[in-house]
Protein backbone atom coordinates (compact mmCIF):
# COMPACT_ATOMS: atom_id res chain seq x y z
CA UNK A 1 0.00 0.00 0.00
CA UNK A 2 1.26 3.29 -0.97
CA UNK A 3 1.80 5.80 1.83
CA UNK A 4 0.96 9.98 1.75
CA UNK A 5 4.78 9.88 1.76
CA UNK A 6 5.18 7.60 -1.35
CA UNK A 7 2.52 9.88 -3.10
CA UNK A 8 4.42 12.95 -2.02
CA UNK A 9 7.69 11.60 -2.81
CA UNK A 10 6.41 10.41 -6.53
CA UNK A 11 4.95 13.59 -7.19
CA UNK A 12 8.12 15.42 -6.77
CA UNK A 13 9.70 13.24 -8.62
CA UNK A 14 7.09 13.73 -11.54
CA UNK A 15 7.74 17.78 -11.21
CA UNK A 16 11.17 17.19 -11.62
CA UNK A 17 10.89 14.76 -14.66
CA UNK A 18 7.64 16.27 -16.76
CA UNK A 19 9.40 19.10 -17.97
CA UNK A 20 12.15 16.93 -19.62
CA UNK A 21 9.53 14.40 -20.76
CA UNK A 22 7.79 17.99 -22.35
CA UNK A 23 10.83 18.97 -23.70
CA UNK A 24 11.52 15.78 -25.86
CA UNK A 25 8.19 15.60 -27.23
CA UNK A 26 8.35 19.34 -28.69
CA UNK A 27 10.91 17.43 -30.63
CA UNK A 28 8.57 15.41 -32.68
CA UNK A 29 5.92 16.58 -35.26
CA UNK A 30 2.72 18.65 -34.56
CA UNK A 31 -0.54 16.59 -34.84
CA UNK A 32 -2.40 17.51 -38.04
CA UNK A 33 -5.39 15.57 -39.30
CA UNK A 34 -5.47 14.28 -42.77
CA UNK A 35 -9.20 13.19 -42.26
CA UNK A 36 -12.05 13.96 -39.97
CA UNK A 37 -13.13 10.81 -37.58
CA UNK A 38 -16.31 10.04 -36.82
CA UNK A 39 -18.16 6.42 -35.10
CA UNK A 40 -17.15 4.15 -32.47
CA UNK A 41 -13.13 3.19 -31.66
CA UNK A 42 -13.00 -0.04 -29.72
CA UNK A 43 -10.32 -0.85 -27.78
CA UNK A 44 -9.53 -4.06 -26.21
CA UNK A 45 -6.14 -5.15 -24.06
CA UNK A 46 -3.71 -3.68 -21.56
CA UNK A 47 -5.89 -2.42 -18.66
CA UNK A 48 -2.52 -0.76 -17.35
CA UNK A 49 -2.92 1.34 -20.17
CA UNK A 50 -6.10 2.59 -19.42
CA UNK A 51 -4.94 5.80 -17.81
CA UNK A 52 -2.66 6.86 -20.91
CA UNK A 53 -5.39 5.33 -23.58
CA UNK A 54 -7.97 7.97 -22.12
CA UNK A 55 -5.41 11.01 -22.43
CA UNK A 56 -5.06 10.06 -26.01
CA UNK A 57 -8.89 9.75 -26.70
CA UNK A 58 -9.60 13.10 -24.84
CA UNK A 59 -7.25 14.93 -26.99
CA UNK A 60 -7.54 13.18 -30.28
CA UNK A 61 -11.85 14.07 -29.46
CA UNK A 62 -11.25 17.63 -28.94
CA UNK A 63 -10.16 17.43 -32.82
CA UNK A 64 -12.78 15.17 -33.60
CA UNK A 65 -15.70 15.80 -31.48
CA UNK A 66 -17.31 13.30 -34.16
CA UNK A 67 -15.65 10.10 -32.52
CA UNK A 68 -16.89 7.79 -29.99
CA UNK A 69 -15.08 5.38 -27.77
CA UNK A 70 -15.67 1.82 -26.19
CA UNK A 71 -12.81 -0.16 -24.51
CA UNK A 72 -12.48 -3.76 -22.95
CA UNK A 73 -8.99 -3.72 -21.34
CA UNK A 74 -8.95 -7.01 -19.92
CA UNK A 75 -5.54 -8.22 -20.57
CA UNK A 76 -2.44 -8.18 -22.76
CA UNK A 77 -3.38 -12.30 -22.94
CA UNK A 78 -6.50 -11.16 -24.44
CA UNK A 79 -5.53 -8.02 -26.68
CA UNK A 80 -4.80 -9.89 -30.09
CA UNK A 81 -8.66 -11.87 -29.57
CA UNK A 82 -10.35 -8.89 -29.77
CA UNK A 83 -8.81 -8.03 -33.23
CA UNK A 84 -9.24 -12.00 -34.35
CA UNK A 85 -12.81 -11.85 -33.59
CA UNK A 86 -13.43 -8.38 -35.59
CA UNK A 87 -14.67 -7.06 -31.70
CA UNK A 88 -11.89 -4.45 -31.66
CA UNK A 89 -10.05 -2.16 -33.92
CA UNK A 90 -6.94 -1.08 -31.52
CA UNK A 91 -5.30 -4.10 -29.41
CA UNK A 92 -3.16 -2.09 -26.28
CA UNK A 93 -0.50 -4.34 -25.66
CA UNK A 94 2.55 -4.10 -22.88
CA UNK A 95 4.71 -6.46 -24.63
CA UNK A 96 5.49 -7.84 -28.57
CA UNK A 97 3.25 -10.21 -30.06
CA UNK A 98 4.60 -13.70 -29.33
CA UNK A 99 4.82 -15.82 -32.36
CA UNK A 100 2.17 -18.24 -31.50
CA UNK A 101 -0.06 -15.60 -31.04
CA UNK A 102 0.65 -13.55 -34.54
CA UNK A 103 -0.02 -17.45 -36.14
CA UNK A 104 -2.72 -18.55 -34.17
CA UNK A 105 -4.91 -15.18 -35.49
CA UNK A 106 -3.84 -15.93 -39.25
CA UNK A 107 -4.70 -19.56 -39.10
CA UNK A 108 -8.07 -19.11 -37.51
CA UNK A 109 -9.10 -15.67 -38.85
CA UNK A 110 -6.66 -14.64 -41.17
CA UNK A 111 -6.02 -11.67 -39.37
CA UNK A 112 -2.76 -9.83 -40.15
CA UNK A 113 -1.61 -8.04 -37.16
CA UNK A 114 0.65 -5.01 -37.42
CA UNK A 115 2.24 -3.50 -33.81
CA UNK A 116 3.11 0.09 -33.76
CA UNK A 117 5.25 1.57 -30.66
CA UNK A 118 2.95 4.16 -28.65
CA UNK A 119 5.28 4.62 -25.94
CA UNK A 120 8.74 3.45 -23.59
CA UNK A 121 7.82 1.27 -20.51
CA UNK A 122 8.45 2.75 -17.39
CA UNK A 123 12.24 2.83 -15.51
CA UNK A 124 10.83 1.16 -12.92
CA UNK A 125 6.84 1.47 -11.59
CA UNK A 126 5.67 -2.31 -11.29
CA UNK A 127 3.11 -3.81 -14.27
CA UNK A 128 3.62 -0.92 -16.89
CA UNK A 129 6.56 -2.85 -18.84
CA UNK A 130 9.26 -2.07 -16.71
CA UNK A 131 12.93 -1.72 -17.87
CA UNK A 132 15.08 -5.08 -16.83
CA UNK A 133 17.24 -4.79 -14.31
CA UNK A 134 20.12 -6.81 -14.15
CA UNK A 135 20.86 -8.03 -10.11
CA UNK A 136 23.83 -9.30 -8.83
CA UNK A 137 24.71 -10.15 -5.14
CA UNK A 138 26.24 -6.89 -3.50
CA UNK A 139 29.32 -8.46 -2.63
CA UNK A 140 30.17 -9.26 -6.35
CA UNK A 141 32.78 -6.90 -7.28
CA UNK A 142 31.56 -6.66 -11.23
CA UNK A 143 30.01 -3.50 -12.04
CA UNK A 144 28.75 -3.74 -15.51
CA UNK A 145 27.93 -5.92 -18.75
CA UNK A 146 27.23 -5.94 -22.17
CA UNK A 147 23.94 -7.18 -23.71
CA UNK A 148 26.45 -9.80 -25.50
CA UNK A 149 27.77 -11.18 -22.11
CA UNK A 150 24.03 -11.56 -20.74
CA UNK A 151 23.41 -13.76 -23.92
CA UNK A 152 26.71 -15.80 -22.70
CA UNK A 153 25.26 -16.04 -19.44
CA UNK A 154 21.99 -17.14 -19.33
CA UNK A 155 21.70 -18.12 -22.87
CA UNK A 156 22.89 -21.43 -24.31
CA UNK A 157 23.70 -23.03 -27.80
CA UNK A 158 21.46 -22.41 -30.70
CA UNK A 159 20.25 -22.92 -34.20
CA UNK A 160 18.75 -19.41 -34.65
CA UNK A 161 15.93 -17.11 -33.14
CA UNK A 162 12.07 -15.78 -33.72
CA UNK A 163 12.22 -12.49 -35.59
CA UNK A 164 8.20 -12.00 -35.87
CA UNK A 165 7.74 -15.62 -37.41
CA UNK A 166 11.12 -15.57 -39.04
CA UNK A 167 13.62 -18.09 -38.29
CA UNK A 168 16.42 -16.05 -38.22
CA UNK A 169 20.00 -18.21 -38.38
CA UNK A 170 21.90 -15.08 -37.89
CA UNK A 171 21.79 -14.97 -34.27
CA UNK A 172 22.83 -18.91 -34.60
CA UNK A 173 25.55 -19.30 -31.57
CA UNK A 174 27.64 -22.34 -29.74
CA UNK A 175 28.50 -23.45 -27.00
CA UNK A 176 31.60 -21.91 -26.67
CA UNK A 177 29.69 -18.45 -26.43
CA UNK A 178 28.40 -19.77 -23.14
CA UNK A 179 29.76 -18.02 -19.84
CA UNK A 180 29.61 -20.13 -17.14
CA UNK A 181 31.74 -18.68 -14.48
CA UNK A 182 32.68 -15.34 -12.80
CA UNK A 183 36.31 -15.45 -14.25
CA UNK A 184 35.17 -15.31 -18.00
CA UNK A 185 33.84 -11.94 -17.13
CA UNK A 186 37.19 -10.81 -15.79
CA UNK A 187 37.16 -11.53 -12.19
CA UNK A 188 40.13 -12.74 -10.32
CA UNK A 189 41.06 -14.56 -7.03
CA UNK A 190 38.48 -16.12 -5.18
CA UNK A 191 36.13 -15.18 -8.08
CA UNK A 192 37.59 -16.86 -10.88
CA UNK A 193 36.39 -20.16 -10.79
CA UNK A 194 33.17 -19.33 -9.06
CA UNK A 195 30.38 -21.10 -11.13
CA UNK A 196 27.40 -18.75 -12.16
CA UNK A 197 24.25 -19.19 -10.79
CA UNK A 198 21.07 -17.86 -12.77
CA UNK A 199 17.91 -16.71 -11.44
CA UNK A 200 15.30 -16.11 -13.92
CA UNK A 201 11.24 -16.38 -14.64
CA UNK A 202 9.86 -19.93 -15.46
CA UNK A 203 9.41 -20.31 -19.48
CA UNK A 204 6.52 -19.56 -21.03
CA UNK A 205 5.80 -22.33 -23.53
CA UNK A 206 6.55 -22.77 -26.91
CA UNK A 207 6.45 -20.03 -29.15
CA UNK A 208 6.10 -17.27 -26.00
CA UNK A 209 9.20 -15.04 -26.68
CA UNK A 210 9.75 -12.40 -24.03
CA UNK A 211 11.42 -9.34 -24.47
CA UNK A 212 14.47 -9.79 -22.21
CA UNK A 213 14.87 -13.14 -25.22
CA UNK A 214 14.49 -11.04 -28.00
CA UNK A 215 16.43 -8.62 -26.70
CA UNK A 216 19.10 -10.73 -25.56
CA UNK A 217 18.94 -14.16 -27.06
CA UNK A 218 18.19 -12.77 -30.47
CA UNK A 219 14.34 -14.98 -29.99
CA UNK A 220 15.90 -18.06 -29.37
CA UNK A 221 14.18 -20.40 -26.37
CA UNK A 222 17.24 -21.70 -25.55
CA UNK A 223 18.03 -20.74 -21.35
CA UNK A 224 21.88 -21.71 -19.10
CA UNK A 225 20.64 -25.22 -18.52
CA UNK A 226 21.42 -24.17 -14.92
CA UNK A 227 18.47 -21.45 -14.76
CA UNK A 228 16.87 -21.49 -11.33
CA UNK A 229 12.96 -20.41 -12.46
CA UNK A 230 10.96 -18.12 -9.78
CA UNK A 231 7.57 -17.40 -9.82
CA UNK A 232 7.81 -14.85 -7.32
CA UNK A 233 10.15 -11.96 -7.93
CA UNK A 234 10.42 -11.37 -4.60
CA UNK A 235 11.62 -14.13 -4.10
CA UNK A 236 14.43 -14.48 -6.36
CA UNK A 237 16.17 -11.30 -5.31
CA UNK A 238 15.52 -12.50 -1.69
CA UNK A 239 17.55 -15.39 -2.53
CA UNK A 240 20.26 -14.06 -4.90
CA UNK A 241 20.76 -11.92 -1.58
CA UNK A 242 22.26 -14.67 -0.37
CA UNK A 243 23.69 -16.17 -3.02
CA UNK A 244 26.99 -13.83 -4.06
CA UNK A 245 27.38 -16.12 -7.06
CA UNK A 246 24.43 -15.16 -8.06
CA UNK A 247 22.68 -12.78 -11.00
CA UNK A 248 19.61 -12.32 -12.03
CA UNK A 249 16.83 -10.30 -14.22
CA UNK A 250 13.97 -8.35 -12.61
CA UNK A 251 12.12 -4.79 -12.83
CA UNK A 252 14.03 -2.04 -10.63
CA UNK A 253 11.24 -2.28 -8.33
CA UNK A 254 12.70 -5.00 -7.04
CA UNK A 255 15.99 -3.97 -5.28
CA UNK A 256 16.36 -4.13 -1.89
CA UNK A 257 19.11 -5.19 0.84
CA UNK A 258 21.48 -7.68 -0.12
CA UNK A 259 21.78 -6.78 -4.03
CA UNK A 260 23.05 -4.01 -6.75
CA UNK A 261 21.91 -3.65 -9.96
CA UNK A 262 24.72 -3.07 -12.60
CA UNK A 263 25.05 -0.68 -15.42
CA UNK A 264 24.79 -2.12 -19.22
CA UNK A 265 25.89 -1.72 -22.57
CA UNK A 266 25.39 -2.50 -25.98
CA UNK A 267 28.89 -3.98 -26.66
CA UNK A 268 31.90 -4.33 -24.18
CA UNK A 269 33.08 -1.07 -25.87
CA UNK A 270 30.50 0.74 -24.26
CA UNK A 271 28.98 2.88 -23.34
CA UNK A 272 27.93 1.57 -19.77
CA UNK A 273 24.53 3.14 -18.69
CA UNK A 274 22.62 2.65 -15.29
CA UNK A 275 18.95 2.05 -15.40
CA UNK A 276 17.63 5.32 -14.18
CA UNK A 277 14.29 7.50 -16.10
CA UNK A 278 16.40 9.49 -18.06
CA UNK A 279 18.59 6.45 -19.73
CA UNK A 280 14.88 4.47 -20.03
CA UNK A 281 13.78 7.30 -21.73
CA UNK A 282 15.82 8.42 -24.03
CA UNK A 283 16.79 4.44 -24.78
CA UNK A 284 20.19 4.38 -23.93
CA UNK A 285 19.39 1.75 -21.36
CA UNK A 286 19.59 -1.37 -23.30
CA UNK A 287 16.56 -3.17 -21.79
CA UNK A 288 14.19 -0.23 -22.24
CA UNK A 289 11.06 -1.64 -22.97
CA UNK A 290 8.55 -0.66 -25.40
CA UNK A 291 4.51 -0.69 -25.75
CA UNK A 292 2.22 -1.10 -28.43
CA UNK A 293 -1.02 -0.86 -30.39
CA UNK A 294 -1.74 -2.96 -32.25
CA UNK A 295 -4.50 -2.87 -35.08
CA UNK A 296 -4.92 -5.22 -38.56
CA UNK A 297 -3.51 -4.67 -41.73
CA UNK A 298 -6.46 -6.56 -43.93
CA UNK A 299 -10.37 -5.62 -44.17
CA UNK A 300 -12.88 -7.48 -43.33
CA UNK A 301 -12.89 -9.45 -46.60
CA UNK A 302 -9.25 -10.88 -44.83
CA UNK A 303 -7.48 -8.66 -48.25
CA UNK A 304 -4.56 -6.84 -47.85
CA UNK A 305 -4.90 -3.36 -49.73
CA UNK A 306 -2.74 -0.67 -50.62
CA UNK A 307 -3.83 1.35 -47.76
CA UNK A 308 -3.36 -1.60 -45.38
CA UNK A 309 -5.34 -0.76 -42.21
CA UNK A 310 -8.11 0.63 -41.12
CA UNK A 311 -8.04 4.77 -41.82
CA UNK A 312 -9.51 5.95 -38.83
CA UNK A 313 -7.03 3.49 -36.34
CA UNK A 314 -4.27 5.16 -38.63
CA UNK A 315 -5.88 8.67 -37.98
CA UNK A 316 -5.57 7.88 -34.25
CA UNK A 317 -2.30 6.42 -34.03
CA UNK A 318 -0.90 9.66 -36.13
CA UNK A 319 -2.37 11.83 -33.09
CA UNK A 320 -0.39 9.42 -30.88
CA UNK A 321 2.53 9.74 -32.78
CA UNK A 322 2.47 13.24 -32.22
CA UNK A 323 3.85 15.91 -30.25
CA UNK A 324 0.84 16.39 -28.52
CA UNK A 325 0.28 12.55 -28.00
CA UNK A 326 3.88 11.99 -26.63
CA UNK A 327 2.87 14.67 -24.26
CA UNK A 328 -0.23 12.58 -22.88
CA UNK A 329 2.55 10.25 -22.35
CA UNK A 330 4.13 12.65 -20.19
CA UNK A 331 1.62 13.66 -18.31
CA UNK A 332 0.45 10.37 -17.43
CA UNK A 333 3.89 9.95 -15.22
CA UNK A 334 4.63 6.03 -15.41
CA UNK A 335 4.98 5.30 -18.96
CA UNK A 336 7.49 7.42 -21.24
CA UNK A 337 7.39 9.38 -24.24
CA UNK A 338 9.47 7.93 -27.30
CA UNK A 339 12.42 9.55 -28.50
CA UNK A 340 11.90 11.22 -32.05
CA UNK A 341 13.90 8.48 -33.91
CA UNK A 342 11.46 5.52 -32.51
CA UNK A 343 8.22 8.02 -33.60
CA UNK A 344 9.56 8.67 -37.01
CA UNK A 345 10.27 4.73 -37.66
CA UNK A 346 6.47 4.25 -36.11
CA UNK A 347 5.17 7.04 -39.24
CA UNK A 348 7.33 5.29 -41.31
CA UNK A 349 5.75 1.75 -40.76
CA UNK A 350 2.35 3.36 -40.39
CA UNK A 351 2.35 4.96 -43.86
CA UNK A 352 3.76 2.05 -45.60
CA UNK A 353 1.64 1.16 -48.39
CA UNK A 354 4.54 -2.20 -48.51
CA UNK A 355 3.54 -5.39 -46.64
CA UNK A 356 5.72 -6.08 -43.40
CA UNK A 357 8.42 -8.81 -43.62
CA UNK A 358 6.42 -10.52 -40.52
CA UNK A 359 3.85 -11.09 -43.00
CA UNK A 360 5.18 -11.59 -45.91
CA UNK A 361 5.59 -15.66 -45.08
CA UNK A 362 1.93 -15.91 -45.42
CA UNK A 363 1.45 -14.10 -48.52
CA UNK A 364 4.09 -17.25 -50.30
Amino acid sequence: MKTKSSFISYGFALLLVLPVALRAADELPDYRPTMKVTGVLRSCGNPQMAALLQLWQAGFQRLHPGVQFADDLKSTASALYGLDMRTADVALMGRPIYPYERYGVYERSWVYPAAIEVATGSASALHKSPAYAIFVHQDNPLAQLSVRELDGIFGAERGGGWNALTWDTSVARTAKDDIRTWGQLGLKGEWASRSINVYGQPGLGAGAITYFQTRVFGGAETWNEGLREYADRKQTIADLARDPSGIAYAPAAYAGPGVKMLALGETKAGPFVALNRTSVADHTYPLHRPVYICYTMDNRNTELTPILGDPRVKEFLRYILSKQGQADVAREGSYLPLTAAVVRAQLQKLDSTEIPFEHRFMEN
